[in-house]
């Protein structure tokens, strides 16, 4: 039977994070309920503990966090859709509704319409996945072959974001490949770059943790990202900028070879942003934009799973849920972690 109530983590103002029991709603026929595992924590979770607010997503009513999960279907869609009961799986936090706002119809990640797990951009607010138990439509879940743990699979949705933006820029195979900000979506990025034949990845970070992590999955070299003119030495065709701060994006755009492109996949906060742009136009760089993902985290799955993709030294951390806090305070700190799991 399905429970009645669950711990969740959830989020009510500006330092304001609490592990409390919230209740679970009855799924819908087309709903499937889900034993969660692991669940990851993204920079996005952070900025709602730390300041109640992602940009102009701005919390106006107690919200469970999280987005990055795995874990077990405890109880399938009774319309007979998606996995069955038992079947290990991981989650695409992304649901669509109609919207009458122009967007590429191929590109639904870019539709005003997107409702994503743990986000405050609506309200009523979408409820996150950081609970013991969650109910989610049956179309969110996706089966996971038997190599995959549920551990590695937590990352599925971060490394999809990575591979989004990685796809942004082309074909990378044989280029020289700079990222800028090696926290995890930044050491995604160059675990991504590597499976894709890049021929030289440069790692860009402040601290030395993920400098060494990036290292590890599979950057030819690092960089103190304080060493600007090392930085601007890169001279590289494909630049991805994750860094999320303007002097990031300054370091990207002097990195990149006449011509390249950079790629912004680290989310800025709103508002100008001083860059260098003449810079860009004079070497005619091509800036790109990149968001979320759509179907890509299929595609990951599959490539965590024949071992091409590697995701696991990005882990640094496993805290269970009733430590959350502590675990947010550790995730906060780049110097020491990169991916911070909680364990439900």
């Amino acid at each position: 039977m399905t429970p009645r109530t669950t711990l969740a983590v959830v989020a009510h103002g500006a330092d304001d994070v609490r592990i409390e029991r919230v209740a679970l709603r009855p799924p819908e026929p087309h709903e499937a309920v889900l034993s969660v595992a692991h669940g990851g924590i993204c920079g996005s979770d952070l900025h709602y503990w730390r300041h109640g607010a992602v940009g102009e997503s701005v919390l106006r009513a107690p919200m469970v966090l999280g987005h990055e999960v795995s874990g077990t279907v405890l109880q399938a869609a009774s319309d007979g859709t998606g996995p069955a009961a038992g079947t290990r799986v991981t989650v695409h936090p992304a649901r669509h509704e109609h919207t009458d706002v122009r967007f590429p119809p191929d590109r639904p990640n870019l539709s005003p319409g997107v409702r994503y797990l743990g986000s405050a951009a609506r309200f009523p607010h979408t409820e996150g996945a950081f609970a013991r138990e969650i109910v989610l439509p049956a179309a969110m879940l996706r089966a996971l072959p038997e190599r995959i743990d549920l551990r590695a699979a937590a990352l599925a949705e971060p490394a999809a974001v990575a591979w989004h933006a990685v796809s942004r820029a082309g074909d990378v195979a044989g280029k020289r490949v700079l990222v800028v900000g090696s926290g995890p979506i930044g050491a995604l990025a160059v675990a991504v770059a590597a499976r894709a034949s890049a021929a030289e990845i440069v790692a860009v970070d402040l601290h030395a943790k993920p400098r060494e992590i990036a290292a590890v999955v599979g950057a030819t070299r690092t960089l103190d990202a304080g060493d600007t003119e090392a930085v601007a030495a890169v001279d590289a065709d494909v630049v991805i900028e994750s860094s999320g701060n303007h002097r990031g994006l300054a370091s990207a755009i002097r990195g990149a070879t006449r011509g390249g492109t950079v790629v912004m996949v680290g989310l800025l906060p709103n508002g100008d942003q001083p860059v260098p742009i003449a810079h860009a136009i004079g070497r005619e760089l091509r800036l790109v934009g990149s968001f979320r993902f759509n179907d890509e985290i299929d595609e990951v799955i599959a490539a965590i799973a024949d071992g091409s993709l590697a995701v696991g030294p990005v882990i640094t951390h496993d805290f269970p849920v009733d430590e959350a806090l502590k675990a947010f305070a550790v995730a906060a700190d780049a110097s020491v972690s990169s991916k911070v799991l909680l364990t439900f």
